[in-house]
């Protein structure tokens, strides 16, 4: 049992347990057994803090298994190994090295020393954001729903938004919200933060102690931080620009909202698009050029160590700076006066391939399964299942059987890393000593 077999096999045991729960009469509104598909693919969404749905999940599940589904988006946000070492820290047992290695490997640590420290860290700082999160929004939502179903929606969206899940209880998500300042500013700011990473978010409270002490020595921030939160808001400004500019004459989205409305509801669509799956205008209405930059965005994704998925803002800077390094004739990638190790920038061009690879496989099966929608449409949410993003055009129920399992492939696989399912089936790299002649090669 290797740690990519581990991590693989930790997931699906999750997905099955949650099947089985949502599975029976106390998960659904009606009272009646639920049908496996549907709860299959909704514990997967869950699970894989993805955010697709075949069903309304407000009034489909009952008030248990509505909790069902945020307990499973709870440990996808953390993740499988991260949930496992945190209960047993709870019952006061020790865990082993191969599950410090694990958590090494989900977080990129050099080292393993600190691994009970970083796991409580990342405990804590959940909590909090998440606390802040239903505070600041229980008034909004009390307001018009009573104080009780208010309490409970706060507590849902915090957490569905923390962990960048994007599942709802309203059936058209937030675009009743699209002129709360409250909820467009608190929503993507736990979007925001639960992508970025725990280290980053620890690197910046350390930065933040070092002020308020006024300490005289300079805060020195990683690599990892100075790429993930200037690339993230270069892709938030962009992002919004982006949606402003092709959806300000359509009609169906933004036209008739007024100048206040419509930079709100770029900014949502800008944030939502990184792997968050909530919508404040419908995107089943958007233009072609929006929904193009909608799966662009969503191919990008968060940042490594966070709650997102997609190929990660940090692979997207090493690949553009690597283009940029081949423009200039070096032969080094460099970020911020640091150069690129070689196995980045191999591992960076891995899961690009891989992903790209992976989500035309998949279009092209539900292409052959489902011919009467359009292909925009299949790859849109092909590419939401992928980034476990979980925006939706509205066709996502309509999908055939097959197509739906094959969304869950997708929605599994984006969640837990094309890297690591092709590592655990293939098992432990070999070591080798061999070194093979260079030899030049056309490119381009």
């Amino acid at each position: 049992m290797t740690i990519a077999r581990t991590i693989c096999l930790g997931f699906l045991a999750v997905i099955a347990v949650g099947t089985l729960l949502l599975l029976m009469p106390f998960a659904t509104s009606t009272g009646s057994w639920n049908n496996p598909i549907v709860a299959l693919f909704t514990s997967t969404s869950a699970v894989c803090v993805t955010g697709l749905v075949v069903v309304d999940t407000g009034s489909y599940f009952s008030f248990w298994g509505e909790l069902i589904i945020l307990l499973l988006i709870q440990i996808g946000g953390f993740g499988y190994m991260m949930t496992t070492t945190f209960l047993m820290l709870l019952l006061g047992r020790k865990f082993d090295l191969s599950q410090k290695f694990a958590i090494k490997e989900s977080f990129d640590r050099p080292f393993l020393q600190g691994s009970t420290n970083l796991v409580r860290s990342i405990m804590a700082t959940t909590l909090v954001f998440e606390l802040i999160g239903v505070i600041l929004m229980l008034n909004v939502f009390s307001s018009k729903h009573g104080v009780t179903r208010g309490l409970w929606l706060s507590i849902f969206h915090s957490i569905s938004a923390w962990n960048n899940a994007g599942f709802s209880l309203f059936s058209d998500s937030l675009v009743g919200y699209k002129s709360s300042w409250i909820i467009n500013l608190v929503i993507p700011g736990l979007v925001i933060f639960g992508g970025i990473g725990y280290q980053v978010i620890i690197e910046m409270y350390l930065w933040l102690v070092n002020i308020f002490k006024r300490k005289p020595e300079r805060f020195c921030f990683s690599l990892n931080f100075k790429v993930v939160t200037s690339t993230t808001l270069i892709l938030l400004l962009v992002g919004t620009v982006a949606f402003f500019l092709t959806e300000l004459h359509n009609p169906a989205t933004l036209q008739g909202l007024s100048l206040e409305d419509k930079f709100l509801a770029a900014w949502f669509q800008s944030m939502t698009t990184r792997t968050a799956g909530f919508n404040s205008i419908d995107l089943g209405k958007m233009t072609t050029a929006g929904l193009f930059i909608t799966m662009g965005f969503m191919f990008i994704g968060a940042s490594p160590s966070g709650t997102g998925g997609g190929i990660k803002t940090t692979t997207l800077r090493i690949l553009f700076n690597c283009t940029k390094s081949a423009l200039e004739g070096k032969n080094q990638v460099v970020l911020y006066q640091r150069e690129v190790a070689t196995p980045l920038i191999l591992k960076a061009i891995a899961v690009v391939f891989g992903t790209a690879t992976s989500i035309v496989i998949t279009t092209i099966l539900i292409t052959l399964f489902d011919p009467d929608f359009d292909f925009i449409q299949i790859l849109f949410e092909v590419i939401s299942a992928f980034a476990t993003v979980g925006l939706s055009t509205g066709i996502t129920a309509s999908f055939s059987t097959m197509s739906k399992l094959i969304l869950v492939f997708a929605m599994y696989t984006g969640r837990v890393s094309i890297l690591i399912i092709i590592a655990a089936i293939i098992g432990e790299p070999r070591p080798t000593t061999l070194q093979y002649p260079e030899e030049n090669l056309l490119v381009g």
